[in-house]
């Protein structure tokens, strides 16, 4: 037992160290090796606070005034999924502001404060009419209205942005003019030299904040869509509102209709349109990708510029951050001694990753020295006898039901619960929670009746020791639920929990930086975020330790018992499939399609109501519950039960979803 502590204290150390030299390499990258000055402030407004990063050159100052860009980043993402953005401007002398904007990161002003009314378009804005049905009146909870409302805009005609029941839409810049109006503000800023540039939910707060601009001396000279959406002048007073040099990042797979104006596909087709060419100021045969129409002098500089993406990954496209750096330059003067191809912020992105994969591992060694202490010993037990084994056929069997139940519920239920379940939203403010909140309770309710079902069956054959063989019970009393056991897991994983969240405290007061890979993962909870991780944990818990008990526990197989690291490779790709077999599922179901130039799968089998969010997400679910299929098949084979494992990856997963992600 000590030679085992040793070594668990050792594979610690070096975790750790491994961590602190990313972080402090990947802070070393993003301050431009001592150039660039990076602080967090906040903006006090009537509805909350807003928080921001500021990055500020050394040669930016009152006398030698440097242009200033506000990033505005989209939905279910923070301030930090702009830093790329922010560190190559930065690099090229301006002044970048990050926003926290409604109801996201560490803001205080949640997103209801955007607006809503209660009705929507199906087309683009401008192009609607009631008599055929492409502007309709909605109802549902005021998630649902707002989430329908994302391109209505607060300065499009009262048609639009109000409604016969006192709605308004209020501020679709998300806070973004508040940014804006400091940001130009700043004495070490030329205030004739702005730029605003946004992703999805951000390209519609970028168009908000022009809007709100337009005409003043401090008008923004130049907009970046990354992802965005296209609108007819007659949707708003276009003699009035005039938008400087517009750039539009297009993804060719984005996987959101309205980004590439409810077409199935991104082609030269949907290019050549009237709403494309009238954006360009061109003809049908004159419209190209990739090619200024224009000119940037009077502010009539337009550009599409078709990236082979997907929507997330277009924050980081290379070719996409070199086309808004060239369009800056030539628009606000940015320093153009850097080739915009030289590019340092992805290598700031992997080492964060590799930090952060530093501190989910670290959570082993750490297990393992926690259960060297004579209270959390007993949580150790072997495992459960052979009998009961599944393999071959009838492991096969198991585990394509269980990936078809969860590819074909995905879709809907998340969907189902993102919008219209009925949840009280003063307590369920998660957006995208009560998508994965809906989605767990069907199949917690699935697993519990064929859970019953199965140990009824066992019981009638003499098996007695049901609960321990599914992993719920101690090898002490295998006939009776280990109540005791589950307390003894939960204080293990607080434990765990509470190593994992000093590490993420000491990184963002030491580096300004939190865990993750371009998205929110892990970072601090401010107190309304805290109090919505207990509000959603109670479901997480039960989802993942039903799902644990029918993966680890009840479907083990025979490499379940043999050790070293042959017998987990054997023991976790069986788990690994089941836990992510039914997501795989259904992202070649969206995406073969859409690579062979048909359309996305949800978009073409369910209508788009079931593509967008959820589908996008699938990018960053699948290489979550991986992760979380290597900790939970490591702590089974270790612990004989399913208790610590669940309550761990159910922990993360409601970490990753109240920590910084979009809340009502």
């Amino acid at each position: 037992m000590r030679g085992n502590r040793k070594k668990a204290a050792a594979v610690l150390a070096v975790l750790l160290v491994i961590l602190f030299g990313c972080m402090f390499a990947a802070d070393n990258i993003q301050r431009g090796g001592g150039s660039i000055a990076v602080t967090e402030g906040w903006i006090v407004t009537d509805v909350g606070n807003l928080m921001y990063k500021l990055y500020t050159p050394e040669t930016a100052t009152a006398e030698n005034k440097a242009p200033g860009v506000l990033l505005l980043h989209g939905y279910q993402n923070d301030h930090e999924t702009c830093a790329a953005y922010a560190i190559e401007l930065a690099r090229r002398g301006a002044v970048v502001l990050a926003l926290d904007e409604y109801g996201h990161g560490s803001s205080t002003a949640g997103l209801v404060n955007r607006g809503y009314v209660n009705h929507k378009v199906t087309v683009n804005y401008g192009e609607d009419s009631e008599a055929d049905g492409s502007f309709k009146a909605i109802s549902g909870p005021v998630r649902y209205k707002v989430m329908m409302n994302f391109s209505n805009l607060s300065f499009f005609d009262a048609h639009y942005t109000t409604d016969d029941d006192g709605n308004t839409l209020t501020d679709s810049s998300c806070g973004g003019s508040y940014a804006y109006a400091l940001l130009a503000a700043m004495d070490n800023v030329d205030a004739s030299r702005l730029a605003v540039s946004g992703h999805s939910m951000g390209t519609w707060s970028s168009w908000s904040v022009a809007a709100d601009f337009s005409g003043t001396e401090i008008a923004p000279q130049a907009i970046v869509l990354q992802c965005g959406e296209l609108f007819r002048d007659s949707a708003y007073d276009a003699e009035n509102i005039s938008f400087n040099n517009v750039l539009l990042l297009q993804a060719k797979y984005d996987e959101f209709s309205y980004f590439r104006d409810y077409q199935n596909m991104v082609t030269d087709e949907l290019l050549r349109s009237d709403l494309r060419t009238e954006f360009l100021g061109c003809t049908a045969d004159e419209a190209a990708w990739d090619t200024t129409y224009g000119d940037f002098a009077d502010g009539s500089a337009r550009r599409i510029e078709l990236l082979n993406t997907n929507h997330r990954l277009t924050t980081h496209n290379s070719q996409g951050l070199a086309a808004a750096i060239t369009w800056l330059e030539n628009s606000i003067g940015l320093d153009s001694s850097l080739a915009p191809t030289d590019q340092v912020a992805m290598t700031k992105e992997v080492l964060v990753l590799i930090a952060m994969l530093c501190a989910v591992a670290a959570l082993l060694p750490l297990m393992e020295l926690l259960l060297a202490l004579p209270f959390f010993a007993k949580i150790a037990q072997p495992l459960p006898s052979r009998e009961g084994v599944k393999s071959g056929g009838k492991w096969w069997k198991g585990a394509i039901i269980t990936m078809l139940i969860a590819a074909f519920t995905y879709p809907f239920m998340t969907q189902l619960g993102h919008g219209l379940l009925p949840l009280p939203e003063n307590i369920f403010r998660m957006t995208i929670g009560n998508g994965f909140l809906s989605w767990y309770l069907l199949l917690i309710l699935i697993m519990v009746v064929t859970g019953v079902i199965g140990y009824r069956k066992n019981k009638k054959k003499g098996a007695l020791d049901g609960w321990y063989s599914m992993g719920l019970g101690s090898s002490e009393a295998p006939d009776k639920m280990g109540w005791g056991l589950l307390g003894r897991s939960a204080a293990l994983v607080l434990c765990m929990l509470a190593f994992l969240y000093v590490l993420v405290a000491i990184c963002e007061a030491a580096f300004m930086l939190d865990f993750r890979f371009i998205w929110p993962f892990f970072k601090t909870f401010d107190l309304g975020r805290f109090g919505q991780f207990w509000v959603y944990i109670p479901v997480f818990a039960l989802f993942f330790i039903l799902n644990n008990s029918k993966i680890m526990a009840s479907a083990r197989c025979e490499a379940s018992y043999r050790p070293g690291f042959a017998g987990f490779m054997g023991c976790w790709w069986r788990n690994a499939l089941m836990m992510v077999g039914g997501i795989l599922i259904i992202v070649l179901i969206e995406y073969i399609p859409f690579f062979m130039g048909i359309g996305p799968g949800a978009d073409l089998l369910f209508s788009p109501t079931f593509g967008g969010p959820f589908m996008s997400l699938l990018i960053l679910f699948a290489p979550q519950v991986l992760v979380f299929s290597v900790l939970c098949t490591y702590i089974y084979r270790r612990t004989g039960s399913v208790y610590t494992g669940a309550l761990t990856v159910a922990s993360l997963a409601c970490w990753i979803v109240t920590g910084g992600s979009s809340m009502l």
